[in-house]
């Protein structure tokens, strides 16, 4: 059996369900597919615990992708970004430094999201979207770009002709892989927590870095959960830290991030079950090839600091899209995606980097390292075009240059 579409899609995460989204919005025929049904519900086994803040450029393509609407209730603003720096020895925050929204827009830094949540409207969206077939439980096996077309053939023996497919697949992209194109990997020895935790002090749409050897504790506000304040927490550590934490009863668990928060929002008090990932940094050689275009994790990956990470990847998403309906006679040709990666590989280099330096000086275990990462902070709050220009950035409505 053949299919034809204008664009597939090949993975189903959180990324590649808003891509199908935008472009099924934008009135193409998608399909979208993935080995793994996604997970809608914050219970089931398989949930993913983490949470996305979505930046304002990202609340702009979730508006394009028709889903904004259905998340916004479910979001916690994020107004100020507070960074701490932690004193080993007490394990007390020795400087604390905010930035804050309203020094570069009107609107808020970004709104946070469960990631659980995210996937659960994007396939109502898509369920509601008659030119997006979203085939979950169907994975990519082979494919072959061709100067016309590309040839995909799904784990269930169809086959689809596609004018464009977006390999949205992942660190290890089976789609990028049978692209031929390559990738460089930087490993940490880390790994990462994510729950979420209820506490007394109200995060006041607060969300806060404590950086200390081993990597930052994030806390980053969620709407309130049983009554209570709530945060989504990120825990980067050493590996073997943080598979032992993973092993803790629940009241020496909460001890321990409770000390690592530095107190910032008091006793923190679990409110989810605890899941754990790898950190590595990793950038594609290019970000396409005949007839396929990478974005999100099959083009780079990066540590979980300063939400970049899928906010790099729905920025993949706005460029094609801007792209693609600029010239939809030529969806999927050379020049297209030539220019597609043009426009985003830059960008991606200096954000990979930068956030590669700061997980580095992150990890800082010599006293001088982390002095020296104290006084950084503290010169990049204090000089205000550069604080300015760091938060714009940040936001990705500045481009680096």
């Amino acid at each position: 059996m053949t299919k034809t579409c204008d664009i597939l899609i090949s993975g189903g995460g959180i990324a590649g369900l808003t891509a199908a989204a935008a472009f099924g919005s934008a009135g193409l025929n998608v399909i979208c597919v993935d080995p793994a049904p996604p997970v809608t519900e914050r219970e089931a086994e398989g949930s993913d615990m983490r949470t996305t803040a979505m930046l304002q450029p990202a609340r702009d393509l979730l508006e394009r992708a028709g889903v904004w609407d259905a998340l916004a209730p479910h979001g916690a603003a994020l107004e100020v970004m507070r960074i701490a720096d932690a004193a080993t020895d007490t394990g007390a925050a020795r400087e604390v430094k905010s930035f804050r929204a309203s020094d570069v827009s009107d609107l808020p830094f970004g709104w946070n999201f469960p990631n659980w949540r995210l996937r659960r409207e994007l396939v109502a969206r898509l369920d509601a979207l008659p030119n997006v077939d979203f085939q979950p439980g169907t994975g990519t096996s082979r494919f072959l770009g061709r100067t016309a077309e590309a040839r995909v053939t799904l784990s269930d023996g169809t086959s689809i002709k596609a004018k464009l497919v977006v390999a949205a697949d992942g660190r290890n992209s089976p789609v990028r892989q049978a692209a031929g194109i390559g990738v460089k990997t930087k490993r940490y020895g880390q790994k990462a927590l994510a729950f979420a935790v209820t506490h007394p002090i109200p995060h006041d749409n607060v969300s806060t870095e404590v950086h200390r050897t081993g990597g930052p504790f994030t806390l980053v506000p969620l709407p309130d959960h049983e009554g209570m304040p709530c945060s989504a927490v990120v825990w980067m550590d050493d590996g073997a830290k943080s598979v032992a934490r993973m092993a803790l009863e629940t009241a020496e668990f909460e001890a321990e991030m409770t000390e690592r928060s530095c107190h910032i929002l008091g006793p923190l008090t679990l409110a989810s079950r605890r899941t754990i990932w790898p950190i590595i940094s990793q950038i594609a050689e290019r970000l396409s090839g005949t007839r396929v275009a990478l974005i999100a994790e099959a083009a780079h990956v990066v540590p979980p600091i300063g939400a970049q990470g899928l906010n790099m990847s729905l920025a993949d998403t706005a460029t094609l899209l801007d792209l693609v309906m600029d010239q939809p006679e030529n969806l999927g040709d050379a020049a297209m995606l030539a220019r597609y990666h043009k426009a985003r590989y830059g960008d991606i280099r200096m954000r990979v980097t930068g956030i590669d330096l700061l997980n580095r000086a992150s990890q800082a275990t010599s006293p001088l390292a982390r002095d020296a990462r104290a006084l950084g902070l503290n010169a990049l709050h204090e000089i205000t075009p550069i604080r300015k220009s760091l938060m714009e950035l940040g936001l990705g409505v500045r481009r680096a240059g």
